[in-house]
């Protein structure tokens, strides 16, 4: 994937083949908007600009055929990427994703209504029945579905600013993105912002499933940086990283609100301990 990075930033020309490539191939519209970030984040807006632009015309032509996944996430990315190259923490570029997913989730909502119906049809004709009715109500059907895709969306935007991130460091400054996420925390108010809207979110109707999945979100990647900063702390083995992305997708039940959990728990007494303000040379921006 180094050379990848490489490839990339070796000229407009070859920044613009691997994005315009891959937001054309299927399934890899995040490669995409990872490698459009990593030029945004090291060159700017202006260097960036013709390459995001070709990026932009393939994804623009699949919207317009009903599949809009590469033009949010592309789009998404880079906002969340304006606000790295800003200066502004992991963190609040976590808590700013939550507003993401609800945008997603208003345009999916819109530009998809007829499909999501179809899908939803066909799924509480699917689903098992307890006396003659449904596990899940016919009303919330389409919501649930509108949330997931609207999250998933913000998941891939995330995955693909932090590889983008994670090349700028390789590139530039190895080790800087290790720092960034091993430090990431939420603080205290963030936090039960969070969980409230994770527990209120769908006993306040339909529309607010999509924060309450969104910030359960925020709350999982925070246990996962957790981990990592538990890991290389203490030094030990990778073993454990392996092992917590190994059952994680196998045990999703299990480990995701345990992650979750650990979050909670980490922004109110902080596993990590206290640690002073990153100096400028941690940044994984390489231009410290």
């Amino acid at each position: 994937m180094r050379a990848l990075a490489g490839f990339i930033m070796r000229g407009r020309v070859q920044a613009t083949l691997v994005v315009v490539i891959s937001a054309v191939l299927p399934l890899l519209f995040w490669l995409s908007a990872a490698a459009g970030s990593l030029v945004f984040l090291r060159r700017g807006f202006k260097d960036a600009s013709s390459v995001i632009a070709w990026g932009l015309l393939p994804a623009l032509i699949l919207a317009y055929f009903g599949e809009p996944s590469t033009l949010l996430v592309l789009l998404g990315t880079l906002g969340l990427a304006a606000l790295l190259r800003a200066g502004h923490s992991w963190t609040r570029v976590l808590l700013s994703s939550v507003a993401l997913g609800l945008l997603y989730s208003l345009i999916l909502d819109a530009v998809m209504r007829e499909t999501f119906e179809v899908l939803a049809k066909a799924l509480e004709k699917a689903l098992p029945q307890i006396e003659g009715q449904p596990v899940l109500p016919g009303e919330l059907i389409g919501p649930l579905l509108v949330a997931s895709s609207a999250v998933m969306l913000q998941l891939f935007s995330l995955l693909a600013l932090m590889l983008a991130r994670y090349w700028q460091a390789a590139l530039y400054n190895p080790g800087g993105f290790a720092r960034e996420f091993r430090e990431l925390r939420l603080p205290l108010v963030p936090m039960l912002v969070l969980v409230s809207l994770m527990v209120l979110g769908p006993f306040l109707g339909s529309s607010f499933i999509v924060l309450a999945t969104a910030s359960s979100l925020v709350l999982l990647l925070a246990g996962i940086a957790l981990v990592h900063g538990l890991v290389a702390q203490r030094r030990l083995a990778g073993f454990w990283l392996v092992g917590m992305y190994v059952t994680l997708p196998l045990l999703m039940q299990l480990m995701y609100p345990l992650l979750v959990v650990l979050a909670i728990v980490d922004s109110l007494i902080d596993f990590r301990g206290r640690k002073s303000p990153s100096q400028g040379d941690d940044s994984a921006n390489g231009e410290g």
